[in-house]
């Protein structure tokens, strides 16, 4: 194991809080172990550390990730995501391969959703032949996180959403029974109300959406029409 692993690994073990852990742990459905470092000290306790051992080079970035990921309490994999947060910008485009591993091991809504969001949408917005390389297999992927990084890649997007591909990727999983598919697609649509809420209204009312993905898509929405009401009856 990489020593700056192993320093990262003593220094949160030493701020450990067993009855946290328990809480944090049954919060997560029991499926990872936990230390019991709450995020705003984990991230202090992360800051910290880059202070004093500075940044892993570039080139050894992809191993330390993976040895993190690798460990068995939930905090190392959140590690890792600051992390690779500080080196979004630098990332080769071959890095694509590492991502993937972390997208597909350990995966749950709080590590897929940084990395997609976050990793994944800068990576593509980089490097738009790995995109065009990788989306596809992506998806037609069994792994739903492999298809839900498809459908929140382009969450922060704004205005230079590709809202074509989005509805072409939600149309792809019409019919799923899967809770994190639907949500996903929601997610994406209510965040691109920001920028066309019109088109969203209509592909909504176009489109045999789960209900989920249909109230998750027009929540903002609804509550602007409802605060508009209040204001139309009570005007002072």
């Amino acid at each position: 194991m990489p020593a700056y692993v192993t320093a990262l690994q003593s220094l949160f073990h030493s701020h450990a809080d067993p009855v946290a852990a328990a809480s944090m742990k049954a919060y997560m459905r029991n499926q990872f172990e936990y230390l019991g470092i709450k995020t705003p000290q984990q991230c202090a306790l992360l800051r910290a550390f880059i202070g004093e051992q500075g940044l892993p080079a570039l080139e050894d970035l992809g191993g330390i990730l993976l040895e993190l990921w690798a460990l068995p309490e939930r905090e190392f994999q959140y590690a890792a995501l600051g992390l690779l947060g500080r080196f979004e910008r630098q990332l080769p485009a071959e890095f694509i391969d590492t991502i993937e591993t972390l997208l597909t091991s350990k995966s749950w809504w709080d590590t897929v959703d940084s990395l997609a969001t976050h990793t994944v949408g800068i990576h593509f917005k980089c490097f738009p032949a790995v995109q065009d390389h990788t989306l596809p297999r992506w998806r037609r992927a069994d792994n739903v996180w492999l298809r839900r990084t498809c459908i929140l890649f382009q969450n922060k997007y704004k205005a230079d959403t590709d809202f074509d591909l989005l509805k072409a990727i939600i149309c792809e999983n019409l019919g799923s029974k899967e809770f994190f598919i639907n949500k996903a697609i929601g997610w994406a649509l209510r965040e691109y109300t920001r920028v066309d809420p019109e088109g969203v209204r209509t592909f909504v009312a176009a489109t045999p959406l789960a209900p989920l993905s249909a109230r998750e898509a027009l929540k903002w929405l609804v509550r602007q029409e409802q605060r508009q009401a209040k204001k139309t009856v009570n005007p002072n």
